[in-house]
């Protein structure tokens, strides 16, 4: 099975993306917590949120297409997997360019779709003019899949994210 890397394109890929992203948020409440953090991840998928979420993509990829490259199946055209990275206007939010989520379909899991997409990041943020040299993301400590692949790709811990319910406030 044959995979293409290529920038996303709004007018043909938003659905298949937003499915894939879809998959990425229950996984990340299925895979890495208990039923509260399943339960709050599967209740964000609202209509409402799918429209957020893919203007806020449409804005970053406006600012560089390469913002959100998919991995598409040659043989289907089928998207089954993607990376995002914000734009270098937002590189301020963690001083550092940021890659906001890598997803590849459980079934593509194992090949080279996962890495042609790091390499797609990478490129991207070799063109940024960041604070500081680095390429951050959160990753989930109990996803050791994930930490293994960033770490084979380099990446190491840099500090840790601690985060307060804002309905105590």
């Amino acid at each position: 099975m044959s995979v293409d890397v290529r920038p996303y394109d709004p007018k043909r890929d938003a659905d298949a993306l937003y499915e894939l992203k879809s998959a990425f948020e229950r996984g990340l409440g299925e895979n890495t917590g208990g039923d509260e953090k399943s339960a709050a991840y599967e209740g964000k998928l609202t209509d409402a949120y799918r429209g957020r979420w893919l203007d806020w993509v449409d804005r970053c990829v406006d600012d560089d297409e390469r913002c959100v490259t998919v991995a598409v199946e040659s043989r289907t055209e089928a998207l089954v997997g993607y990376v995002f990275v914000l734009p270098e206007r937002l590189t301020m939010i963690w001083d550092a360019a940021v890659l906001n989520e890598l997803y590849v379909a459980p079934e593509h899991r194992g090949t080279a779709v996962a890495d042609d997409l790091m390499d797609a990041a990478l490129g991207l943020t070799a063109d940024q003019d960041l604070p500081l040299d680095r390429l951050v993301l959160d990753v989930d400590p109990a996803n050791e899949r994930a930490k293994g692949f960033y770490h084979r790709h380099g990446f190491e811990s840099w500090g840790e994210m601690v985060a307060r319910p804002l309905d105590d406030a």
